[in-house]
């Protein structure tokens, strides 16, 4: 922040919050991959890594990889943290040690802009997006870096732009041992989903970042080591249409100069499939995947939570569209609503079947702060405050049916056969239609085939050989390996072996139905091949500079007796 370069020098240590394992996070996948630790950088920490003033020293841990240590502490002068409602319990650690430390503590993010009352330890709120805020706060921080005698507040008022928001600090994180990488254009969303804080916390009307600041990303992200997919944790991509137009043949250009080394993934509206000649050019410029909060199939159920949008085109005609672009859908789905009834389980199952979406974050209902979710429970009296329930909702539905409901629905949906099934319809009718990758340097070099050769030989043992659904797996992968297709089987190989495991813990009771959840679970056990470890990345929305919305909000798990 070129304002504030002239302030005092300081030593900031920025600390990510530890997620526990969840099902959209892929945990059980990372044994298979060389090195990697966490699921996503948290684009929040890193872009406000970056904006500190010039002078100050900077240090970046992401306790989903390793903890921050007592020399880390005794390092900083601040430590600043950031997270979600979901993270309280590991923020609250945070805190702790640092003033264990002497050290001051700044906490921004969601979490605490939706809830300041729920931090009383923290030295520093700040409350709101980058902003003048954050200036306030880096010159208190320049003046007197001790300990204030009683909390301080600071909210943003006036939001800085996303044109002037510096480029996230990924040199600080280590990149290349993320399963993904992260980016974001945008930040807001036009719709006012009943049970989404988005609106509330980051706006109805998009902001966004030029197309050059974005392609200037991805260089960065390329140059330090992400060579998988990106993310647009964007809380809708396509909030504003015609920017996204005049950004994807940017993205195009950009793929082309580079072999097409990654593939996108984003968030977007069901009703996207309106768009053709948006899908065309996504599908040029290689996206892959678009998650889209369906939530239930049910009309009645959408227009009671305000998400008439998803009615815009028929669910299963939108997914189909989209499909024949080559980009696979990824879903929410949401159990517990008002509209629910003992019959939902099962038509929730019987959409999944018809519509073939091989993977789906399927969560009960849990209310936010700040949304209008939380409001009308809140008026009624439906809202419970008891951390040993999966949900914070008074149902409809007696609380152990919808729960029973979830977990029953959970281990059919991801039974082995069902899901190779849902997956050998997206090999024909998705994948089959992504835009031809060339056979770039980038994409052909050594060092890839080396990791995708160690990827397919640590499948074929773990899921083809050690697994108890081995026989699914190879009705699934041997066709296509006479063929030669190897991405698909590595593909599916690697997310199928989290999905099935993961739902296997869910269905028997041994985590948290509610991604948002704040029931205590106990820490998960190291399997018997002892390739799995409890502090796992998060797909984060957190930041005291960023609208990041989460594709799925990890959930807790306890120890299971799961075989690959």
């Amino acid at each position: 922040m070129t304002g504030s370069d002239h302030l005092t020098s300081r030593r900031v240590l920025c600390v990510s919050p530890r997620y526990e394992p969840s099902f959209g996070t892929f945990e059980y996948a990372y044994a298979l991959m060389n090195g990697v630790k966490a699921f996503m950088p948290p684009q929040g920490l890193l872009v406000i890594a970056a904006a500190v003033p010039a002078s100050w020293q900077v240090r970046f841990i992401d306790e989903n990889m390793t903890p921050a240590t007592d020399a880390d502490f005794a390092w900083a002068e601040v430590v600043f943290v950031s997270g979600m409602h979901v993270q309280r319990r590991q923020i609250y650690d945070i805190c702790h040690r640092a003033h264990m430390a002497g050290r001051v503590t700044v906490l921004g993010g969601p979490s605490v802009s939706a809830r300041p009352d729920h931090y009383p330890d923290f030295d520093y709120l700040h409350i709101g997006e980058l902003g003048d805020a954050t200036e306030a706060l880096f010159v208190r921080l320049a003046a007197d870096c001790a300990r204030p005698l009683r909390q301080v507040a600071l909210t943003t008022n006036e939001r800085r732009p996303l044109i002037e928001w510096a480029m996230p600090a990924y040199e600080l994180a280590q990149i290349d041992h993320y399963f993904l990488g992260s980016i974001q254009f945008s930040s807001g969303c036009p719709y006012q989903c009943e049970f989404c804080d988005i609106p509330g916390l980051f706006g109805r009307i998009p902001r966004l970042k030029t197309p050059e600041q974005i392609t200037r990303e991805l260089d960065k992200l390329l140059e330090c080591g992400i060579n998988t997919s990106v993310y647009f944790v964007d809380d809708n991509f396509i909030a504003n249409r015609r920017a996204v137009k005049a950004l994807l043949p940017h993205l195009i250009a950009w793929q082309r100069r580079n072999g097409y080394a990654i593939s996108f993934a984003c968030e977007a509206t069901l009703n996207i499939a309106r768009a053709p000649d948006l899908l065309a050019m996504m599908r040029e410029a290689g996206f892959n995947t678009v998650f889209c909060g369906i939530e239930t199939p049910e009309p009645e159920a959408l227009k009671a939570m305000s998400k008439a949008h998803n009615m815009m085109v028929p669910i299963l005609e939108g997914i189909e569209t989209l499909n024949g672009q080559g980009i696979e859908v990824v879903s929410g789905i949401i159990l517990g609503l008002d509209t629910d009834t003992r019959d939902s389980g099962q038509r929730i199952l019987d959409f999944i079947e018809v519509s073939r979406i091989p993977m789906l974050t399927i969560n009960i209902l849990q209310a936010l702060p700040g949304t209008p979710l939380w409001d009308r429970l809140e008026r009624s009296g439906r809202l419970i405050d008891d951390d040993d329930r999966e949900s914070n909702v008074d149902f409809l539905l007696p609380y152990d049916e919808v729960v029973a409901m979830w977990r029953e629905t959970m281990a059919r949906a991801y039974d082995p056969a069902a899901l190779f099934a849902r997956y050998e319809h997206q090999v024909q009718t998705t994948y089959a239609n992504r835009f031809p990758r060339p056979a770039s340097p980038q994409r052909t070099s050594w060092r890839n085939i080396r990791i995708g050769l160690t990827l397919l030989a640590k499948i074929l043992w773990k899921v083809g050989v050690r697994s108890d659904y081995r026989r699914e797996f190879w009705k699934f992968a041997w066709p296509k390996l006479k063929r030669g297709q190897i991405e698909p089987v590595i593909e599916v190989g690697l997310v199928s072996r989290h999905l099935i495991r993961f739902a296997r813990e869910a269905s028997s009771g041994a985590m948290n139905a509610s991604h948002y959840s704040a029931k205590l679970r106990d820490p998960i056990q190291v399997a018997a091949e002892q390739d799995i470890t409890p502090a796992r990345g998060g797909l984060v929305r957190f930041s005291t500079a960023s609208g990041v919305k989460n594709s799925s909000v990890p959930a807790c798990m306890e120890p299971g007796s799961v075989k690959d």
